[in-house]
């Protein structure tokens, strides 16, 4: 009775100190065009509030130095994530729109997600994190 408790008492440890797993994401932005500005570079976990400015679950911003930025985002539960970038270039802390809506600052989404008219929804850039991992996403200008 002792080992079947034994047993016991150690699954469940190892399964809850699993839900605290943390895992990190290496993202390449590329194809930047000039070295003006900065990049802000945020990650969404939540697809009511993608893409919305202010709602990140983490975001940064970089100063880029050549054709292409890495940041590492670090202790990311395992989970679905989004990923929206722009290149600030006026450096105004916001991505410019023309008249109709359009940026008119490079931007760019998780899985190369190219939008037509709208934002994208969570579903066409999220990708699932459950171990340590990298991805790429490529400017629109």
């Amino acid at each position: 009775m002792k080992i079947i408790n034994a047993i016991l008492i150690c699954s469940f440890l190892v399964l809850g100190l699993s839900s605290f797993t943390q895992y990190s994401l290496k993202v390449k932005v590329h194809g930047l065009q000039n070295t003006n500005g900065q990049i802000e570079l945020s990650i969404y976990n939540d697809p009511k509030v993608f893409p919305e400015v202010g709602k990140t679950y983490k975001m940064v911003r970089i100063d880029p130095k050549d054709s292409e930025i890495i940041y590492e985002f670090t202790n990311l539960p395992a989970g679905d994530y989004a990923i929206a970038t722009f290149h600030d270039e006026n450096n105004d802390k916001e991505c410019n729109t023309n008249w109709i809506g359009v940026p008119t600052e490079a931007f760019a989404f998780s899985n190369d997600f190219r939008p037509f008219i709208s934002v994208p929804d969570f579903s066409d850039c999220s990708f699932k994190v459950d171990k340590d991992s990298e991805i790429s996403v490529e400017m629109v200008y």
